[in-house]
């Protein structure tokens, strides 16, 4: 065998490989994730591409993820509200789900009660859809009072066990209580504020849609 057969042999060998290494590797390109939230997923006193859906595409494509992600964030929405648009915040077919809902529900202090059982039908009715559900947690403000933010705050862990999903602990990781990270109200995240909380969750991020593009 000459110098250029062998070489051809190898050419060949080497494009198979390459070929059979994108065929392995799941096409994500078809795929949605809706993020279900309020004020912090709209991006509430923010410009333009600095809201929290708008920055972790970009961040998704910076790691060579891509999916299509829907901002579903309403300004004051409760889970109470969540669960009423469900259906239309979330179409037939959305394959994931980051489901940001509690905080306003904290500070109006609505029993936990009702709020675990309004994220508890949300949960389910969208794994009765087949669509996966990543939980972003919260914690209740401290003038609530120990035994309100106990029973808030415990709500978050056990729906994610009892459902089997992807918890992120606390959405406002790193932000909350940072005054340079806040708006002026202390509540709602400057753009830089954003790029802490995408930072801080892409890994569970990353982690939630690779579920999604593995089946």
């Amino acid at each position: 065998m000459n110098f250029k057969t062998i070489f051809l042999v190898i050419l060949v060998f080497a494009t198979s490989l390459s070929f059979y290494a994108k065929a392995a590797e799941p096409d994500c390109r078809d795929k949605t994730i809706v993020i279900l939230g309020d004020s912090l997923v709209a991006g509430f006193g923010l410009n333009s591409g600095e809201a929290f859906p708008e920055r972790l595409v970009q961040t998704f494509n910076d790691e060579g993820v891509s999916f299509e992600i829907v901002n579903a964030g309403v300004s004051g929405d409760t889970t109470a509200g969540g669960l009423s648009r469900l259906d239309w915040s979330v179409p037939e077919g959305t394959d994931g789900v980051i489901l940001e809902l509690g905080a306003n529900d904290a500070l109006r202090g609505i029993s936990p009660g009702i709020t675990a059982a309004n994220l508890k039908k949300i949960i389910e009715r969208l794994q009765a859809k087949n669509t996966k559900v990543l939980l972003a947690g919260m914690l209740a403000p401290p003038n609530m009072g120990q035994a309100y933010g106990e029973e808030f705050n415990g709500i978050f862990e056990k729906l994610a066990a009892e459902h089997n999903l992807l918890l992120y602990p606390f959405f406002l990781d790193g932000v909350a209580g940072e005054p340079s990270l806040n708006q002026p109200d202390g509540m709602h995240p400057t753009a830089e504020g954003v790029n802490v909380i995408v930072e801080k969750f892409l890994p569970t991020g990353l982690e939630f849609a690779k579920s999604i593009c593995e089946g």
